[in-house]
């Protein structure tokens, strides 16, 4: 008996088992008016976002997100505002405070929110949800840590009563969270989360001169794996060439 004659299937028909699918018109390899198949198509550009930092012309809290521009290689405007303009521009902020982040335009307030926004962007938070909550519980700490101190030192006018608190200071703010952060760093490879390099070790070493700066004195001393912290960010290439050329300020 003779091969049974098969028609061939109807435009639009879904191709048999065993058959791959015609290339979509259009797609890569497709095949065009005169039978050549398409160009592959170019790669788009990515997308290249301004920024501009607004703060004094201090380290304080803008330093940790200036390491993090650093770090990342990225490109940003670092806007140093004098006393005297600060009165002008401060009803632009949206809290009337600083460090301000501006992206495309639109401005941003919050010095940690700030911060791991970079952090996503310059890669350098967790994988998952948990261990973004592991970074986050340290820097929160070393926050915590920073405001316990500035209550104490920052904000008295009286000698005689800022000397007294410098003294509970000492004796047992700095010692208790410290000597925590310290153990940390031994129990994470010397890093502050996840036993690897996280923001929080470049949140860490951007804000210590801050806080030297209000104790008075050197709060690593007595703490080697905080200062291994320090000395390993600090000498990491783009922050150290950032150090080598930022302005000179006392904080």
């Amino acid at each position: 008996m003779a091969d049974e004659a098969q028609a061939p299937p109807a435009e639009g028909a879904p191709p048999a088992e065993g058959e791959a699918p015609p290339p979509a018109e259009g797609a890569e390899g497709a095949p065009v008016e005169g039978g050549e198949p398409a160009p592959p198509a170019e790669p788009a550009e990515p997308i290249k976002h301004s920024y501009t930092l607004f703060y004094f012309n201090v380290k304080a809290l803008a330093e940790p997100l200036r390491y993090l521009f650093a770090y990342g290689g990225i490109e940003y405007e670092d806007v140093r505002v004098t006393r005297d303009e600060w009165p002008a521009l401060k009803p632009t902020m949206p809290m009337g405070q600083m460090p301000v982040l501006e992206v495309d335009g639109k401005r941003v307030h919050q010095s940690i929110s700030m911060a791991r926004f970079l952090a996503k962007t310059v890669g350098l938070c967790g994988t998952t949800p948990w261990e973004d909550l592991q970074v986050d519980i340290v820097v929160d700490t070393i926050n915590d840590f920073r405001l316990s101190s500035e209550q104490f030192v920052s904000y008295e006018p009286e000698d005689e009563i800022k000397e007294k608190k410098l003294v509970t200071l000492n004796a047992e703010v700095i010692p208790f969270y410290l000597e925590k952060l310290e153990q940390t760093v031994k129990d994470n490879d010397g890093h502050l989360a996840l036993g690897k390099l996280t923001w929080a070790d470049v949140y860490f070493a951007g804000i210590t001169d801050y806080m030297n700066y209000m104790v008075k004195r050197d709060l690593l001393e007595p703490y080697p794996a905080l200062r291994g912290v320090v000395d390993a960010i600090n000498a990491l290439e783009p922050i150290k060439a950032w150090i080598e050329k930022r302005p000179v300020t006392e904080v």
